[in-house]
């Protein structure tokens, strides 16, 4: 029987992906399987991989014929997945050794659906230790409980996927694929679906993930069209929080969340391209038009004045019928 599945999608990554599975090597069980899922590399991954299949215990490569991005490389896993708990890497980071089998066993003696985990995120040299915005450490309660406040940073803004553990009955249950096609943000919907349909979670003060930043090949690092995949994503939270028995005590945060990222891109829009910054303009534009209304008024009544000003700015730009629709 299989304890643990390990879902670990990689794309051109063969200068961090040695280190990647050499951490994994330092987590094997025999109970554990590791799917290796190789996202259409086009560099040295792909031999790599190969040779992990071989030499790492556990481990079983899944190909992808052509790139899907890292929510479908998840979704292949998942898929795949055969163990009693899931759990998540990105082919760039790496573990602590025997943090698997530490957090494995943590989750088993609290029996909750999941349990959430700080890290610690490495740019360059510098290492910083970024922890669960959740101060209740090894008790288990109801996730929704701590989706709020709204103009707080909360569990459901901390949506790092390899962060925690999770059970099976969530995956059989449908709550743990992604948005198929997802080029980023595509742990947003999956962290608020997440807290809303989940039972049972735990936030656990256990370092042993080291998330790699600034790597030049990552998606935040670039400001092409992809970019503004984070637009589809929300649009997703908020539809399906819409749609929540508690849709009025959450659609507040999930909206003012929505107005933070679309205010964070276009403080930093000198990254992009300009074709894509005038599209991140308009797209964004009409999503504050999708939103509700009454909430979006509230969320940007409570904001700083500066955000608040240059959403409303936003909020006023005229939408062509293309992009509206």
């Amino acid at each position: 029987m299989v304890k643990l599945s390990v879902i670990v999608p990689f794309f051109n990554v063969q200068t961090y992906a040695p280190d990647t599975l050499k951490s994994l090597a330092a987590n094997a069980r025999e109970d554990f399987e590791f799917l290796l899922v190789d996202d259409c590399s086009r560099d040295e991954t792909p031999q790599i991989l190969q040779r992990a299949e071989r030499e790492l215990p556990g481990a079983r490569l899944l190909r992808h014929e052509r790139n899907g991005g890292l929510a479908t490389a998840r979704n292949t896993g998942l898929d795949e997945a055969r163990g009693q708990y899931v759990t998540f890497l990105d082919g760039d980071d790496w573990l602590a050794p025997g943090y698997f089998p530490e957090l494995l066993s943590v989750i088993e003696e609290l029996g909750c659906d999941f349990v959430r985990t700080d890290h610690v995120q490495c740019t360059a040299r510098a290492r910083t230790v970024h922890r669960v915005p959740h101060g209740r450490r090894g008790v288990v309660m109801d996730p929704r409980d701590v989706i709020l406040p709204a103009d707080r940073s909360t569990s459901v803004d901390y949506a790092y996927a390899w962060a925690g553990m999770y059970h099976r009955r969530l995956l059989d249950d449908g709550v743990l694929h992604f948005k198929d096609g997802l080029r980023t943000a595509e742990d947003r919907p999956w962290i608020w679906r997440l807290h809303r349909e989940a039972k049972s979670m735990a936030v656990v003060g256990l370092l042993g993930v080291f998330y790699r930043r600034g790597v030049a090949s990552s998606l935040t690092q670039i400001g092409d069209v992809r970019q503004l995949d984070f637009i589809r994503a929300f649009d997703q939270v908020i539809e399906e929080t819409a749609q929540d028995r508690d849709a009025d005590l959450l659609l507040p945060k999930a909206v003012r969340t929505y107005c933070a990222i679309i205010s964070h891109h276009l403080g930093s829009i000198e990254r992009f391209e300009p074709q894509v910054a005038r599209k991140l303009r308009s797209m964004s534009a009409a999503a504050m038009k999708r939103m509700p209304q009454d909430v979006l008024k509230e969320a940007l009544d409570s904001m700083d004045v500066q955000r608040a000003s240059r959403l409303r700015r936003l909020r006023r730009r005229p939408v062509p019928a293309e992009v509206a629709a």
